[in-house]
């Protein structure tokens, strides 16, 4: 008898997920750092989420790929031979250290042990032509750019008519990378700390508490198990920094309207220690894990369930936080199935939640107060036309241009002197900040920042 193929344990679990994350039952990061990856060994644990990110990342493209190496290219293919074709063909095209022949012989050992038997030859012969096939792939046109960097069309058509064709362009490429992984210190000692752990980092691009980790395993070190220091983008973390920064008065109360998964509700902790918090959750499981989180702060913060667009204080709160619930089109780097997920009609309905909630903060606020609201997406509607829509009805309140809160972050020495200066150069013509994927190591974030005056 023929032995049975061998297959790897990393491999079984990126198919395990990549089903999971197709049949839409969950989000691949959630997966990733779920009790089946993490009893993987180092090797398999990174293997399996070097496959399962880069087949999501790269999804539109392979199947045009595999798509026309089919004898019926028109053919319907049930999700689980798709999910091992794909998976053989980003081993194929993408992983240099990976011998096609293992690449090729566990996606059909793959298709047969999901039920498929019948389809293990063809998933075997459409692999072997795979990797006898040229393709070339130009980036003249919207359409052309989309396939070349695996995203779809409509998303990459509408960055190029808002910011033109090399935005658009650096915006995909920065999509198909894995991205920085950033940390943030609570003291300057803990860098020392991480160091005689082999830990080594290099300066923030933005941050002076920020670090980029060059290399080394820090989630295991008592720093990061004491939150000593925190896995946190950059760009999220000045969202939170501009919250609080260049205010005479002392903040007696601030409210967090979004607040999961508390990274940035840590750093208003940090940044006003006599305030008064309270970070709002609309889910009850991400509200116990946001408890869990900020335990340590349990005497100031008050974690409440509670829909952030259904707020009915008026005037309680010195500070807001609107870091609304968004389409995450600046996260597709750390989040790529959002490509595949994600519809143009979904946009209007977000905006009009994004709108209820920032109208629900400002009303939050006292007279003086003020709300910001950020997203981490790159589309307008979610946006600059949100806060548009919101002032507009609002005669109540103004905008506050963002150039003098980045100026007072680098006079404090909480933004690095050249961070700045790249920010300087993001501010939009109505005073926003916008963070572009290509211009800065970070995911796309929008900030804008609203003041109620009666």
């Amino acid at each position: 008898m023929k032995p049975v193929a061998h297959i790897s344990a990393a491999r079984k679990a990126a198919f395990d997920i990549l089903m999971a994350v197709e049949r839409g039952q969950s989000h691949s990061d959630d997966l990733l750092r779920g009790k089946a990856v993490n009893a993987l060994s180092a090797p398999d644990r990174n293997l399996a989420t070097a496959l399962v990110l880069g087949v999501l990342r790269w999804q539109i493209q392979l199947d045009h790929q595999l798509q026309v190496l089919l004898k019926r290219p028109n053919a319907k293919l049930d999700a689980e031979v798709r999910i091992a074709l794909r998976l053989g063909a980003f081993q194929i095209l993408h992983l240099d250290r990976i011998p096609a022949r293992a690449a090729i012989d566990e996606s059909v050992e793959l298709a047969k042990r999901a039920g498929h038997r019948f389809a293990s030859g063809m998933v075997n012969a459409v692999l072997r032509k795979l990797g006898a096939t040229r393709f070339d792939f130009s980036e003249e046109t919207p359409a052309e750019l989309a396939m070349a960097q695996a995203h779809p069309a409509w998303m990459v058509e509408r960055w190029v008519s808002f910011s033109g064709m090399e935005t658009a362009r650096a915006i995909c490429r920065h999509g198909q990378r894995q991205p920085e992984l950033a940390v943030r210190l609570t003291t300057p000692a803990v860098e020392a700390e991480l160091a005689e752990a082999g830990i080594v980092f290099s300066p923030g691009a933005l941050l002076t508490a920020a670090r980029r980790v060059v290399s080394g395993d820090f989630t295991a070190t008592a720093a990061f198990l004491e939150g000593r220091v925190r896995l946190q983008d950059e760009g999220s973390q000045l969202v939170a920094e501009l919250v609080s920064t260049g205010l005479v008065q002392k903040v007696k109360s601030v409210l967090d309207a979004c607040a999961a998964p508390g990274g940035k509700t840590l750093i208003l902790a940090e940044r006003n220690p006599q305030a008064r918090i309270v970070a709002c959750e609309s889910s009850a499981a991400r509200l116990e894990q946001l408890r869990h989180r900020l335990a340590d702060y349990s005497d100031r913060i008050e974690c409440r369930l509670a829909d952030a667009s259904a707020l009915t204080e008026d005037a309680a709160f010195d500070l807001a936080l609107a870091d609304v619930p968004c389409s995450g089109t600046g996260t597709l780097g750390r989040n790529p199935e959002i490509r595949h997920r994600l519809r143009p009609e979904d946009l209007p309905r977000q905006a009009e939640r994004q709108r209820a909630i920032l109208r629900a903060a400002l009303r939050a606020v006292r007279p003086g107060g003020r709300v910001v609201y950020s997203t981490c997406s790159l589309e307008p509607e979610e946006n600059e036309q949100v806060v548009a829509a919101v002032l507009a009805e609002t005669p109540g309140a103004r905008l506050v241009p963002l150039k003098g809160c980045i100026e007072a972050l680098c006079e404090e020495e909480i933004l690095t002197h050249d961070g700045a200066e790249k920010l300087l150069q993001s501010i939009t013509p109505e005073g926003h900040l916008r963070l572009l994927p290509g211009a800065f190591p970070t995911d796309a974030f929008f900030i804008a920042m609203v003041e109620r005056i009666v």
